[in-house]
């Protein structure tokens, strides 16, 4: 006596649910990939053969239209000053902070040298009148050998 049951069991398997999710999981990849950029302006640096390692406190960055762009908070964007809002917000960055912090200038290498001198500047005037020792450091590219 044979008993036949109303469920039968289907062996083929269905991917177009497996295929859904790889497209919604694709979608989130690139939708958030987008939303994650790095922190940076886009700078064209000098080469350089030497290396130099310091504590970052403040960066400034100068883009090719010459403007100054400064980050102590690594956190937001980059903020757009010029020379008299960029002394104050260094002054600022710097106030208590160690001998051993620095500046790290990003500079594009198409500007030219007094742009560079003025931030140099800034650093030395402040330096004489609070007594510290702050550094400016040049950032640069390796060279290709």
């Amino acid at each position: 006596m044979a008993i036949n049951t109303r469920n039968k069991r289907r062996l083929d398997f269905s991917t177009a649910s497996m295929s859904d999710l790889v497209f919604l999981l694709l979608i989130f990849f690139m939708i958030t990939s987008t939303l994650v950029s790095p922190n940076a302006v886009k700078l064209l640096l000098p080469d350089s053969k030497s290396k130099t390692m310091a504590r970052q406190t403040v960066t400034v960055y100068i883009d090719d239209k010459f403007q100054y762009q400064v980050d102590a908070n690594k956190n937001g964007r980059p903020i757009v000053a010029d020379l008299n809002v960029l002394s104050e917000f260094i002054s600022s960055s710097l106030n208590g902070q160690p001998e051993d912090a620095s500046v790290v200038l990003r500079c594009d290498k198409t500007v030219p040298v007094q742009y560079i001198v003025n931030v140099f500047d800034i650093v030395n005037e402040l330096n004489s009148q609070t007594g510290n020792k702050f550094k400016v450091i040049l950032a640069t590219k390796p060279a290709n050998p």
